[in-house]
């Protein structure tokens, strides 16, 4: 089986892009299609056998529609390619491979661009959110020349804006799932567990990184050699999972719902060893954060992660808010992880007695890497040869 593909970055993360039409419409099809793709179960964590690249951050598929009929240009669904599961998990969404969905659409010519900036509208079908991303573009064609950088990613590009519309409830359908700031929630073995638990365009657990027993200096590397500590991470992260309603046992949320929720450990701005050797100074942080992703520390930080973590920041009463010492009328929230800083803005709205957060803006870059045709043996996937 051959299917057209072109492989994007966007921001931080990277995978194969796809029209929907050009793809089996039978689901199961579909989807083993996509796992041999990436090389797809894989024991030995490698996908020595397909285009993913071993890690969460390049394990990831978009798939693009027209999306006219909703009021939208286009529609985007993700979904996370297990790296060593027979699995495509589209329980929640990616921010960083929506920066790459406007730059799509326009170079596959689902748009019409207007330079200097196109403005794409697209749905992502995971959560129900709209997402208008402002793509820079010269001639009728995107233009990735620019001189703005994002921690995680080698050397400059154009600046992508990203407006995420109304992104709370995206997953569960309330902004605190649980309708509480803070919440204890009973981790078999390790007794309560204090958390904050928000959910918006991804829900994310909040711990705070001393309540763990970390110092918020590790490296990932650190962390994800020590088995027991990536346990009872797992264990808590699926045990929330039971807590939100989004799986029924953390057995169940580690089998099928392993990117969502998201655990972020979080605390006080710090001086802090980086990925790279360097050292970032506290200076310019708001919070000092790490977030897990898909049983590993995730070596920058995801763009959903970063917009659940922006408003975590500015509703009052949460783990974020305390460790930051922020407000709702904060402006610009800095969070800083592994590789850097990353700068957002949440607008956050008294609702009743909760809130509601109209936008929330990020920057990204995103570039065209790859265009061809994904070939997989039709015994893969079980197909019959035409």
């Amino acid at each position: 089986m051959q299917v057209p593909a072109v492989l994007m970055r966007g921001g931080t993360s990277r995978g194969l892009f796809f029209h929907e039409a050009d793809l089996p419409s039978d689901p199961g099809l579909r989807d083993r299609f996509i796992l041999a793709a990436y090389g797809s179960p894989d024991p030995y964590r490698r996908q020595v056998d397909g285009l993913g690249g071993a890690t969460s951050a390049t394990s990831k598929t978009a798939i693009i529609a027209d999306g006219s009929h909703l009021g939208v240009d286009v529609t985007y669904e993700f979904g996370q390619v297990s790296i060593d599961h027979p699995l495509v998990d589209r329980t929640g969404t990616c921010g960083n491979m929506s920066a790459a969905v406007g730059v799509f659409a326009v170079e596959e010519g689902l748009v019409q661009a207007t330079d200097p900036v196109t403005r794409v509208r697209f749905l992502n079908l995971n959560t129900g959110k709209t997402v208008a991303a402002h793509v820079p573009t010269r001639g009728g064609r995107y233009d990735p020349a620019g001189d703005f950088a994002i921690p995680g990613v080698p050397g400059t590009g154009a600046s992508i804006r990203l407006d995420y519309l109304q992104p709370g409830g995206a997953v569960t359908g309330e902004l605190l799932p649980t309708g509480r700031l803070v919440d204890e929630v009973e981790v078999p073995g390790l007794g309560a567990v204090e958390m904050s638990v928000v959910d918006a365009a991804n829900p994310l657990l909040f711990v705070r990184w001393e309540s763990l027993g970390l110092t918020g200096n590790e490296l990932p590397d650190e962390i994800d050699s020590d088995p027991a500590l990536l346990a009872r991470l797992e264990l808590i992260r699926a045990s929330a999972g039971v807590h939100i309603g989004t799986a029924s046992s953390p057995e169940d949320a580690t089998a099928r719902t392993p990117s969502v929720p998201k655990l972020a450990m979080v605390g006080a701005p710090r001086d802090y060893p980086l990925a790279d050797g360097m050292v970032q100074h506290r200076n310019g942080q708001t919070l000092r954060a790490s977030m897990m992703s898909m049983g590993r520390l995730h070596r920058s930080y995801a763009l959903s992660g970063a917009i659940c973590t922006a408003v975590a920041a500015v509703i009052p009463g949460t783990v974020v808010s305390g460790v930051a010492g922020t407000e709702p009328s904060a402006g610009e929230i800095r969070i800083a992880h592994p590789s850097g800083v990353l700068p957002m803005t949440a607008q956050v709205e008294r609702d009743g007695d909760g809130w509601s957060v109209p936008v929330v803006s990020g920057y990204r870059t995103a570039r065209r890497l790859m265009a061809g045709e994904v070939v997989v043996p039709d015994s893969k996937v079980g197909a019959v040869p035409a």
